[in-house]
């Protein structure tokens, strides 16, 4: 009874083993033929914005590339970190994309998420990023931020600010320059940028804190840009002054965003769409519509963009953890 026993044992590990070797061709096999189907790039932003029209152009591009449509799935609201839940709940086969704003790492770092978008998330490339600046209506009575602080200060708490969402890079960078001033404000934030900068010039709202998003509002004068986030001032630009300029040497403050995917993803195709979202990247179409906003390429491979995201968390700790904005330690 012994024998019979130790042949069928062997005859299951052979079995096992030639499984096992035929995995990587089974693999590759699958990787070869991807994309199947289309892909679902999710943009946690409203349609009509800035990063939409932009990732809308860079997803047309890589799907003629990738011989399958990449449609855009807007999912607005929570500053851009609804990516996160759902990158986290998808399949890492490559059908489901996302575009990745830096508030989606800030906030695991704000509050207790289930999510990780260090572990659940691979970061594929890196795409641009965005600066900020401050605008008001074009005929408000803040000709410079120096008019707004003062009136700030006149007027505790009557100061509305819009930002494009709580824990947003656009509301820390208001926090941050005028809790050193004093000046206690309403924060007002938006799902986008497409609603605040209309806000704004309306009049609803007194000031707005945006990406270059408001470009098209500023050079048709609806607008008037009081000053920028950026460590030097604007080619576009040129007569605005930076933060920096006007006395807050650590007021420097960007959004880089790249393009990630679910953790745990064929390599291979993860190397597929890096090369096809590369390519949409430096296409003249794609090009020109970032110079729209004052936006250039800021490219990083795979492997440089996933280092990159690494830094960049443990330096949003520590911005967090200055400004007392509850980082989450455990």
């Amino acid at each position: 009874m012994q024998a019979p026993s130790r042949r069928l044992t062997r005859r299951a590990l052979l079995g096992a083993t030639a499984g096992a070797l035929a995995l990587p061709a089974f693999a590759f096999a699958q990787a070869s033929s991807y994309p199947a189907r289309p892909i679902s790039l999710i943009v946690p932003w409203p349609a009509g914005g800035q990063t939409d029209i932009t990732m809308r152009i860079l997803a047309e591009l890589a799907g003629r590339t990738l011989g399958q449509p990449v449609v855009v799935e807007n999912r607005p609201g929570a500053a851009g970190t609804l990516v996160g839940p759902a990158l986290h709940n998808a399949a890492p086969d490559g059908y489901v994309l996302g575009q990745l704003p830096l508030t989606l790492y800030r906030a695991a770092l704000q509050r207790k998420v289930p999510w990780d978008p260090l572990r659940d998330i691979t970061p594929v490339i890196q795409i641009s990023g965005v600066t900020f600046g401050i605008v008001v209506p074009a005929d408000s009575a803040f000709r410079s931020f120096a008019d707004l602080v003062a009136w700030g200060r006149e007027n505790p708490g009557r100061l509305t600010v819009g930002s494009t969402g709580i824990g947003s890079t656009a509301h820390l960078a208001m926090e941050d320059v005028l809790s050193r001033e004093g000046v206690r404000y309403i924060h007002v934030p938006y799902k986008g940028t497409a609603d605040q900068m209309l806000a704004v010039a309306t009049k609803t709202l007194m000031v707005g804190v945006n990406s270059t998003g408001f470009a098209p509002y500023v050079e048709t004068g609806k607008l008037r840009l009081l000053a920028n986030f950026n460590a030097q001032r604007s080619k576009r630009w040129p007569h605005v002054p930076t933060m920096r300029e006007l006395g807050y040497p650590e007021a420097v403050y960007t959004s880089p965003y790249g393009i990630g995917m679910p953790a745990g993803g064929d390599p291979l195709v993860v190397r597929k769409l890096h090369d096809a979202f590369r390519q949409a990247l430096f296409d003249p179409m794609h090009l020109q519509e970032l110079a729209k906003y004052d936006m250039e390429p800021e490219y990083l491979d795979t492997a440089t963009y996933g280092r990159y995201v690494q830094e960049v968390s443990a330096r949003e700790r520590q911005l967090l953890a200055r400004l007392g904005l509850g980082v989450r330690t455990e």
